[in-house]
């Protein structure tokens, strides 16, 4: 299965059309510089992973066991596709909220995000993350 999504994932992100300059840094009022998803972690530990990346896509593994978040950051735009669900408390600029994941779950942006996460559930949830680079 793991092999399938590995071939099927870049096509995937092919899908999005991105309008943004390679891992741009969103510049919002009053917000310091924050690391790329890929390279936020938790507490000075590393939760993601880069899997693969060629000139067009990079797809990137992150995994939280509960009670491990990830810090504030930012995605480019992307498709997300959850490996093991749990619950969630995101964090951005409109508040706070609780989400409930499941295994097979999707999601996708076609702009840059902002946010934080915490596993607040009683399980470990991954997901992986894929993103289409501009020519």
């Amino acid at each position: 299965m793991k092999k399938y999504l590995l071939m099927v994932l870049p096509a995937l992100a092919l899908s999005i059309q991105p309008a943004y300059a390679e891992d741009s840094n969103p510049k919002e009022p009053g917000q310091a510089d924050l690391p790329h998803a890929f390279d936020a972690g938790w507490q000075g530990e590393t939760t993601c992973e880069l899997l693969f990346e060629d000139d067009t896509t990079r797809i990137g593994r992150c995994v939280f066991p509960p009670g491990i978040g990830h810090e504030m950051h930012y995605h480019n735009p992307h498709f997300g596709y959850t490996l093991e669900g749990s619950t969630l408390r995101i964090t951005d600029s409109t508040g706070e909220r609780e989400v409930v994941t499941s295994a097979g779950g999707t999601w996708s942006t076609t702009r840059v995000t902002v946010h934080q996460a915490m596993n607040i559930g009683d399980t470990t949830t991954s997901y992986l993350i894929v993103e289409p680079k501009i020519p």
